[in-house]
Formats: structure tokens, C-alpha cells, sequence
């Protein structure tokens, strides 16, 4: 299981709601907990998929860069601002 793979995925930063508003997304693991702790609702189709392909993606079943397109469409569900960051 690859939690911490950082290189495999170009970093997300979302704008959430609530005390911690925003969040860099690294790792499957950062894009875990996000969903799981800090995601403003846990019904929409598209955060489903989201769950399931960090899921897939930590298992090695599909690849990182799928999960972060399925992790975008599920910030757009949610109305959460989504920027791709960009290392110096």
C-alpha cells in the first residue's frame, strides 16, 4: 500500500469550510483523511467515487493520477475550489 506517495500525483490545494479552510493534498494519505475528516458532505455521487478510487488507487489498482481526477470532480460536486499546485 502506497499512503505517503507524493510524486505520483501533481498536489491539489482545496478550499474547505470550517476552521481549517484550506488543505494541500500530497499524498493518498492526505487525500484519505480529507475525504474522511474534513469533507463537508458524504453523500454525492461523485465523493463516492472519490473514496473508492483513493481506495483503488492505495491498493495499486489504479494509478494516482486517476484518483486526482476523481478527487477534482468530486471538489466540483461539492462547490470546493480546487488549485493544482505548483512546486519551486
Amino acid at each position: 500500500m502506497c499512503w505517503n506517495t507524493s510524486s505520483a500525483f501533481t498536489p491539489v490545494g482545496l478550499a474547505l469550510r470550517g476552521t481549517r479552510t484550506h488543505k494541500i493534498v500530497r499524498t493518498l494519505g492526505d487525500a484519505a483523511q480529507i475525504l474522511i475528516r474534513d469533507w463537508p458532505c458524504d453523500d454525492g455521487e461523485e465523493y463516492m467515487a472519490a473514496v473508492k478510487a483513493c481506495v483503488d488507487a492505495i491498493s495499486g489498482q489504479i494509478a494516482p493520477e486517476q484518483f486526482r481526477e476523481a478527487l477534482l470532480r468530486a471538489a466540483d460536486e461539492a462547490g470546493i475550489a480546487a488549485l493544482t499546485v505548483v512546486r519551486r
